[in-house]
């Protein structure tokens, strides 16, 4: 893990930059000038900038959000959410309106419009998890702790249904709060360690890279991933077999913990930085 202070200390080795959202550029109210400072230099360098992130929202709400945080989203190739994936695949796997599935919904209507998630799928949602045939794991329900969803994970678990994890994150950070927010992710793997059946199509899994990518050819060896999480971004890139950047102004924020955990977990970034910055 090599310590870099600003981007252009590695620019001319890479052409492809996969970057995380959250803590990385913005904090979810608005962009960090550094990092908008840092996409305007890479997109003049003429390099492939992609935006790969565990957002539960669907792609076009994220490009849409873009110029809102400051960011002119034409510099970007391409952006991809979990959600989107997540979208996709229920789509796909249940069209049949004449035969609805009935899903069970969780999302924060304090925070985000889920019900826009909703727009285009083929299936009923219901209230009650006994009558669900299956999970969809948006956003945390609004008040609720990890802890609180044990009885209802023990009542899925008997059911057999499969969760599909729209925002694997485990937390996030957030303005103005000096604790990190723990995400939908950390719900799901709950869920799996209990035995459930979890789908999650966002970092660290490769399907995400490969679907965000896909529209040019991409040489690995001039693709870096660049994000706040160890466990997703840095774990993804190494899934992908693609170097990586850590930013430290995220999620994780003090070195020796990073050293810790990327020895426990076998993990290993290639650069870290103090920000997404030139």
């Amino acid at each position: 893990m090599i310590i870099i202070d600003s981007i252009l200390d590695i620019v001319d080795d890479y052409e492809n930059y996969i970057i995380d959202q959250w803590g990385v550029m913005h904090d979810g109210l608005s962009g960090f000038k550094h990092a908008i400072d840092t996409i305007n230099l890479l997109e003049k360098k003429n390099k492939n900038l992609f935006i790969v992130s565990n957002s539960s929202k669907r792609k076009r709400s994220s490009e849409e959000k873009l110029p809102k945080l400051g960011f002119n989203k034409q510099c970007f190739v391409n952006v991809m959410t979990s959600g989107e994936m997540i979208w996709q695949t229920l789509k796909k796997k249940y069209p049949d309106k004449n035969n609805k599935k009935k899903c069970f919904h969780i999302f924060d209507k304090s925070k985000e419009d889920g019900l826009l998630f909703r727009d285009g799928l083929d299936f009923s949602f219901v209230e009650d998890l006994n009558d669900a045939d299956f999970i969809l794991a948006c956003t945390p329900f609004e008040g609720m702790q990890p802890v609180d969803y044990i009885p209802s994970l023990d009542k899925a678990l008997n059911k057999n249904l499969i969760m599909y994890c729209a925002n694997p994150d485990f937390e996030t950070v957030e303005k103005n709060n000096d604790e990190n927010i723990f995400c939908m992710g950390a719900i799901a793997e709950i869920y799996k360690n209990m035995g459930g059946d979890v789908v999650i199509q966002g970092k660290p899994e490769k399907d995400i890279y490969i679907e965000s990518t896909k529209s040019i050819k991409l040489d690995k060896s001039k693709t870096i991933a660049i994000g706040d999480s160890i466990f997703h971004d840095i774990k993804g890139a190494n899934n992908f077999s693609i170097d990586s950047v850590l930013v430290k102004s995220g999620i994780h924020r003090d070195i020796d913990s990073i050293k810790i955990l990327c020895k426990n977990h076998q993990i290993s970034p290639t650069y870290l930085i103090n920000y997404f910055s030139i």
